[in-house]
């Protein structure tokens, strides 16, 4: 049976709209809760489908219990599911500095900026400076640094045997590994277990992990229900794990992605929600993506381009009518993206409860469903 508690009653708490007040902006600490360290999910669960949902209800602050292939009873016929298909490549790669001094590299694609040149991280990275020469999977691939950027990152262009390969992405495969985030610390056994089932357009630093609970058999359900998917893109940068440094969260600048949204896909999508079905971003990447394009009326305009957008309590929610989303870190971009569409406080409340009710945090953890 579904646990159900209602958190305005539970701590007599008053909301506002959604937190936002014009007098007193909220301050980065304000989305600070308590996380004990061991409910950090260092491993995926299986299948898929078997995590923990959360549903919040965004008018009342209700919150149910469920297991996430229970999502196909919380959505109705004539839903919409937004995914991000982007796929996250095996960005991280070891190697060698081939300039005579050696001294081993690690290197983290983050952002293609040109046919075979991107930014990347690396470390060590105090003796790598323009024009060092770089090696990798025993010369499969070369590399040769060409810009250091502000923020200490470097452009690299990449050499490689492109009638084997064709393209670089298929050189990463072969030598690269999964990019997982800092707080999993546990070796990843199957990188596909990073990779949604539905991931198509290669790209991404790390993956959009709502869409992780999904699993092919699950989406023919759905399917078959009247519950369809649209697709979105957004290569999914590091910046999504940038801490929010600034005490006004206004002041914070958000870090670009790029994303694509098809004339099929925004058709698509105002059709049926035109129809009066509900839309439904599988993520915050695809929530992003979707407020990026959309008018002040919530209809969908096809384009292409880098965004920048930040999502936060005072923002007014145009083409979004529910969430699916992991839990986020304390003091992120992302949980206040969530607090957004429900309040500050209606969120820090549900994750309260999925902290005493043992809920998996983060990448590979539980999800919510805000609807």
């Amino acid at each position: 049976m579904n646990t159900i508690i209602y958190a305005c009653a539970a701590n007599g708490v008053t909301f506002m709209d959604n937190g936002y007040n014009e007098e007193h902006p909220l301050k980065t600490s304000d989305f600070y809760y308590d996380l004990p360290q061991e409910l950090i999910a260092q491993t995926p669960v299986e299948p898929r489908d078997s995590s923990r949902l959360l549903k919040i209800d965004m008018k009342t602050g209700a919150l149910e219990d469920h297991i996430f292939r229970d999502i196909e009873y919380l959505l109705n016929p004539g839903d919409t599911l937004v995914i991000n298909d982007s796929k996250v490549i095996p960005a991280r790669i070891y190697g060698n500095r081939a300039n005579g001094e050696g001294g081993k590299v690690e290197l983290l694609l983050v952002k293609r900026t040109a046919e075979d040149e991107w930014e990347c991280l690396l470390k060590p990275g105090r003796r790598v400076r323009t024009g060092c020469p770089l090696t990798f999977g025993g010369g499969v691939l070369t590399g040769e640094v060409t810009g250091m950027l502000e923020d200490g990152s470097r452009t690299v262009r990449f050499s490689f045997d492109r009638q084997k390969y064709g393209s670089i992405f298929a050189v990463l495969d072969e030598i690269g590994t999964m990019p997982t985030p800092p707080y999993i610390t546990t070796k990843l056994e199957d990188k596909n277990r990073y990779q949604t089932v539905y991931a198509k357009t290669e790209g991404s630093a790390a993956a959009p992990t709502a869409g992780l609970h999904f699993t092919p058999q699950l989406m023919k359900r759905l399917e078959d229900k009247d519950i369809r998917f649209a697709r979105v893109m957004l290569h999914v940068g590091l910046g999504t794990f940038n801490p929010v440094r600034e005490e006004n969260i206004k002041d914070h600048v958000m870090h670009t992605e790029y994303y694509s949204v098809s004339k099929e896909t925004a058709d698509f999508i105002n059709s049926r929600r035109a129809a009066g079905g509900r839309t439904v971003c599988v993520g915050t990447t695809s929530c992003r993506t979707l407020e990026t394009v959309a008018r002040d009326d919530g209809i969908i305009v096809p384009s292409e381009g880098y965004t920048g957008i930040f999502i936060s309590p005072g923002y007014k929610i145009k083409a979004t009518d529910a969430l699916i989303t992991n839990f986020h870190l304390p003091e992120s971009t992302l949980i206040m993206l969530v607090s957004a569409f429900t309040g500050r406080e209606r969120i820090l409340q549900a994750y309260k409860y999925a902290v005493e009710q043992r809920y998996r945090f983060f990448s590979f953890g539980d999800a919510c469903f805000i609807c």
